[in-house]
């Protein structure tokens, strides 16, 4: 009898690149590059210090390549990569399932790649199918009951597309990847109870390690559950919501491709308030708007994203990021959201801080559904402008162009990477498919000094 759990397998290990239409290739390409770029944002991160230290402590071979920085250890390079990637928020999103997608498939592949000197297509369909099981494993918990439970997806669904990247890789038949996918499940975890520490994000990086593990261990032919999903005992659909939806796991297989539904983030701050970032930057440039001359902003948001970013304080970097009031207020001032408007210098800035508290009022709308967002801007003049839209900039219904993710990179490695190393990652991403060797890329993506 077929079960999800061996129905994806069996996709998995024998999905070619040839079998990836020129569309998903590009998309591929597209969120790949911009993977890169929020690793070598993420060098900023506050705890990236931390992280690096024990990832360096991980094992003394020097086969991986951290984004941006050194070679370690298989391990530590995944542990690491996954947690620079959403080190400063800035990395994908798969909406209907909160799922940040790339820290838990990018860290495994790369490493894998690199250690077997695999080449650009071998990469990109083992980042196609690590994106493709995350996705569909993530569907498939019936997301509304999964998040009613407390749980955080990237940790729980995650390792999922960790061991599918790095079981394609290692050339993993159905019936190891399927027990890949069954040690991928035993080490699902992370909840809500960590919203507002770093351990949020310590959840991608795990989660990376844990895909790499289980691939690994499964290349040995260790045996794992026949079905971890839906097994009625301890099946992750009925342990973790209230039986899920399994069929949405194996629907469409190889015709419809849900990676297509991941969504990008223009801007370094939580992936719920993207759309508020967006409506904010578009009645700036229609109206020419300065905070002296506003009197007041009303955000309206869902109750499920208020809850989360509504009222947050902006005391720290990693708070600031999140805080609806905050960015409302340093995006107005600064007309600009990158890394440096959430250093202290500016969320401690009275005249910023001051405005967030006075003239920025954050509300649930009842008629604002998910991520979407309400902006409304009151002039000292008497004027009232607003902006409503149901999704931001960066997703799949209004999606980044190459050229976007491009600059998006540039202004991640500016005072880091030359700008010719710059160029070549950008030409070595786009011509993916014609490198030989992803050894070459990941030379290229090394720090200058290492």
């Amino acid at each position: 009898m077929s079960t999800p759990t061996a129905e994806l397998a069996r996709f998995i290990a024998g999905l070619k690149y040839e079998a990836l239409p020129d569309r998903v290739r590009e998309r591929v390409k597209d969120i790949f590059l911009d993977t890169l770029a929020s690793a070598i944002a993420g060098r900023q991160g506050d705890e990236s210090k931390q992280i690096r230290a024990l990832a360096a402590a991980m094992g003394a071979s020097r086969e991986a390549t951290v984004i941006g920085g050194e070679q370690l250890s298989l391990a530590g390079a995944t542990l690491l990569n996954g947690y620079l990637i959403t080190a400063v928020t800035v990395c994908d999103v798969h909406r209907p399932t909160l799922c940040h997608t790339t820290p838990q498939v990018v860290p495994p592949a790369l490493a894998i790649g690199e250690r077997n000197g695999v080449s650009g297509r071998a990469l990109i369909a083992a980042i196609a199918a690590g994106l493709e099981s995350t996705v569909r494993v993530g569907l498939g918990t019936k997301y509304p009951s999964f998040r009613a439970r407390g749980w955080h997806s990237p940790g729980v669904i995650g390792p999922f597309g960790g061991a599918a990247a790095a079981g394609k890789l290692l050339g993993l038949d159905a019936e190891r990847q399927r027990n890949a996918f069954g040690l991928a499940g035993s080490q699902s975890a992370g909840t809500f109870a960590h919203w507002g520490t770093p351990t949020i994000k310590f959840h991608q990086s795990r989660g990376a390690l844990s895909g790499l593990l289980a691939a690994l261990l499964a290349e040995t032919g260790f045996l794992s559950s026949a079905e971890i999903l839906s097994h009625k005992d301890g099946g992750l659909f009925n342990a973790y919501s209230d039986g899920g939806n399994p069929e949405a796991v194996t629907a469409g297989l190889g015709e419809l491709w849900q990676l297509e539904t991941i969504g990008l983030r223009l801007w370094p701050a939580a992936s719920s308030v993207q759309t508020v970032i967006t409506g904010l930057f578009y009645l700036i440039q229609k109206h020419n708007l300065t905070p002296q001359k506003i009197a007041s902003v009303r955000v309206g948001l869902s109750k499920t994203v208020y809850d989360m970013h509504g009222a947050l304080p902006w005391n720290d970097k990693f708070k600031a990021l999140l805080s609806t009031p905050y960015i409302t207020s340093i995006v107005l001032h600064d007309k600009r959201c990158w890394l440096d408007q959430f250093e202290p210098r500016r969320f401690q800035d009275p005249a910023v801080d001051a405005f967030a508290r006075e003239k920025v009022k954050v509300e649930i709308d009842p008629q604002v559904e998910g991520t979407g967002a309400a902006v409304e801007i009151r002039t000292t003049d008497g004027a009232v402008h607003s902006d409503r839209r149901a999704a931001p900039k960066g997703d799949p219904t209004d999606p980044l162009t190459r050229g976007e993710i491009e600059e998006k990179l540039r202004t991640a490695a500016a005072g880091f990477l030359p700008e010719a190393t710059v160029k070549r990652i950008i030409a070595l991403v786009g011509n993916l498919e014609r490198v030989a060797d992803v050894r070459e890329l990941a030379t290229a993506l090394r720090a200058p000094s290492a």
